[in-house]
């Protein structure tokens, strides 16, 4: 086997938001789940087969420095083993990060490793910074990220309880996590074109500038960074540059053209959302569900005390979904409980456990019934994915702009688990509802397109 694209994605909800992209793109995808081992099973041997895309997905965002790099190397080399002619190192479009890294500790990592098992080249020696997804409201002006018309710091960001961002500049971040110089190609470049974006980044090279922010306004300034940088070694950033990829590829000769690369099998069972995530996106959408659906409010202080408020969710959840269900559990909230539950509990301690309980709820009703299941926020769906022991997903088609429909294979099921894992931030305010009807089922395969 040998893949176009090799990406390494930070958190399992950013993998997808990536592979959805790619797939819209014209790319057959596959998500690892985890680093695979060097001898992979028949059936990810069988998975693999006729794929052009391959993203690992890590818990690697907000884990201590030396295990997100790591991890990340490990992915590295197990991609470049694949025949990975690119690798894409991805981020969440809000470059979710601390001082300490760990944005630029990989970055640095990934650069040296290829540097050291490549021809020194351009793409061996410089990476670009796109975090970028304008489809989203993320835009980079000057440097700074803006989350709609708010810079990064006022976006609501600045309450992230593991990766607060204060600061909208994103050199300045960068700058505070490498030892290497950081650069920017400006917007003003980007609207002279692809020769010009090159030679600014040839210019930057020369001087030294290892990593480069890059302005991205538009879908056009994606479509220009896209070609600049098709054959660089590594590139980083949001999924909105995976949009505009797979064109280039086919430019280069390294992709033929693909019919229908997202299409899944129709789903079946019944239909369950589980939501950790504290976003304002996500906290609307809960709302929104709330007006004509069931749902159960998770609460860390409870879970800490005995094992009873775990088991009134599983009753609760068994019962709505008895009546057919969708039924939402959720520990989403507003940021002054999430504080006053860290205060008490400690900041691991109380994310730690909604996580255990949100895998504990995922993995008791998928074995109950459960076909059909939404997950929103980055660690609460590295918990149910870990819970599950799912290893890969298959990606299918968009249901809002960064989140697809997936399936994964699990022992003892007929028809794979339908499983979408949402970013936080990410989808309309309807989303938990809208994505239960866009979903092909078994006797109905028509849905709206994406």
């Amino acid at each position: 086997m040998s893949i176009v694209l090799g990406a390494i994605a930070d958190d399992f909800t950013g993998a997808t938001d990536l592979a959805n992209n790619l797939v819209r793109g014209g790319m057959r995808c596959i998500q690892m789940i985890g680093v695979p081992d060097t001898a992979l099973t028949p059936e990810q041997t069988e998975a693999l087969k006729g794929v052009d895309a391959v993203v690992v997905a890590l818990k690697s965002r907000s884990c201590p420095v030396d295990d997100a790099v790591t991890d990340s190397l490990a992915a590295l080399d197990w991609l470049k083993a694949q025949g990975a002619r690119q690798v894409f190192f991805k981020y969440c479009s809000t470059f979710d990060s601390t001082d300490r890294g760990n944005i630029g500790p990989v970055s640095d990592a990934l650069l040296e490793r290829l540097r050291a098992t490549e021809t020194a080249r351009l793409g061996a020696t410089q990476t670009v910074m796109v975090p970028a997804f304008p489809v989203n409201g993320r835009t980079v002006y000057q440097g700074h990220l803006f989350v709609g018309d708010r810079l990064l710091n006022d976006s609501g960001m600045e309450h992230h309880p593991l990766t607060p961002m204060g600061d909208a500049d994103l050199v300045r971040v960068l700058s505070r996590q490498t030892p290497h110089r950081v650069g920017l190609v400006p917007r003003p470049v980007l609207a002279r074109g692809v020769a010009a974006t090159r030679a600014q980044l040839g210019a930057l090279n020369d001087q030294g500038i290892r990593h480069v922010i890059c302005d991205t306004l538009d879908e056009g300034d994606l479509e220009v960074l896209a070609e600049a940088v098709a054959e660089m070694s590594l590139v980083t950033g949001g999924s909105g540059l995976g949009q505009d990829l797979p064109a280039q590829y086919r430019r280069l000769g390294w992709l033929g053209e693909v019919t229908e690369p997202g299409r899944l099998a129709p789903a079946s069972g019944a239909a369950l959302v589980l939501s950790g995530s504290c976003s304002r996106a996500t906290l609307g959408q809960v709302d929104h569900f709330l007006a004509t659906h069931p749902g159960f409010a998770l609460d860390s202080l409870a879970l800490a005390k005995s094992d009873d408020h775990l088991e009134s969710a599983l009753a609760f959840a068994r019962g709505k979904l008895a009546d057919g269900g969708p039924v939402l559990v959720y520990a989403s909230a507003e940021p002054q409980r999430v504080k006053a539950a860290q205060q008490t509990l400690g900041t691991e301690r109380a994310g730690r456990l909604v996580e255990e309980a949100l895998g504990t709820l995922a993995s008791t009703l998928v074995a109950e019934g459960v076909g059909r299941l939404i997950v929103a926020g980055g660690e609460s769906s590295g918990a149910v994915v870990s819970a599950l022991g799912i290893r890969q997903l298959r990606i299918g088609e968009q249901i809002d702009p960064g989140v697809p429909w997936t399936q994964a294979p699990l022992p003892g099921r007929e028809v794979p688990l339908s499983l979408a894992l949402k970013s936080g931030n990410f989808g309309g305010e309807a989303f938990f509802t809208r994505a239960f009807e866009v979903l092909p089922t078994a006797g109905r395969e028509d849905h709206e397109p994406s």
